[in-house]
């Protein structure tokens, strides 16, 4: 899929990944909507690359079949969706004073990270289903799980259940969208410096990256969206999971 010229949507395109995967995408002609909940940097996001900034919720079925058709009229036929959006709640099964797992913020996360990606992609593919084919297809989904899918650690169930949908779903879209010429891919990141990492001091920043066997260092989200880029133009590259973390495999804390 080439990416000059055609449209692009980017979930949690306000910070992170979702940030630089929209700049990438921005830099090699993609015309690019930013969905996100956070309109102020979003907004900030878009002017800066040339882009398109909807407030959304992408739980919300309204809001992102409004999201997508407002997309397709500012920038044509969405033919790249990159799925960013998420949360990474930290909280055990059981915890002090035997405390259960709050229900709400399990659910909470599996709504944003699951269930909100598989949104996003039954808006998009839906209309994308009815354009006119490029090529040999008529676009490119990727989503974002993580290395928690596979190597969760302590305090990280409702993350790791949430994350480990979207890996189990990548196979089975992707299959279900063939007829459709539409491809589906995701990236299982590593540690990556994120906004939530911003805020540690630079000492915990530099033990977490140290942990990573090469190179030892947090993942920089400007690699991410290199991959991203590499998934839209190699056609062969569907219904597979990417890790993409420096051959790190996490221990339980």
């Amino acid at each position: 899929m080439e990416i000059e010229g055609v449209g692009a949507i980017v979930t949690g395109g306000a910070s992170g990944l979702g940030a630089a995967t929209a700049k990438l995408l921005a830099s090699k002609g993609a015309k690019v909507t930013l969905l996100d909940l956070n309109e102020e940097q979003g907004q900030a996001n878009a002017a800066e690359i040339g882009g398109l900034f909807i407030k959304t919720n992408v739980t919300d079925d309204e809001s992102m079949a409004a999201a997508v058709e407002q997309a397709a009229a500012g920038h044509g036929v969405t033919r790249i969706l990159v799925n960013c959006a998420g949360i990474a709640p930290g909280v055990k099964t059981v915890g002090r004073e035997n405390k259960p797992h709050a229900l709400d913020i399990f659910r909470k996360a599996i709504e944003i990270n699951l269930i909100g990606t598989f949104n996003a992609i039954s808006k998009v593919a839906a209309k994308l289903a009815e354009a006119d084919p490029i090529g040999e297809e008529r676009g490119v989904i990727i989503n974002t799980a993580s290395v928690a899918a596979y190597d969760g650690q302590i305090g990280q169930a409702a993350y790791s259940a949430s994350k480990g949908g979207v890996v189990g779903m990548t196979l089975p879209i992707a299959r279900d969208l063939a007829q459709h010429k539409i491809r589906v891919m995701t990236i299982a990141p590593g540690i990556f410096w994120t906004p939530m990492l911003a805020s540690f001091t630079p000492e915990v920043q530099a033990a977490l990256g140290a942990q990573v066997p090469h190179p030892a260092r947090l993942g920089r989200p400007e690699e991410y969206a290199q991959l991203a880029e590499s998934i839209i133009a190699n056609p062969m590259l569907n219904g597979e999971v990417i890790r993409l973390d420096g051959a790190i495999r996490m221990a339980p804390r």
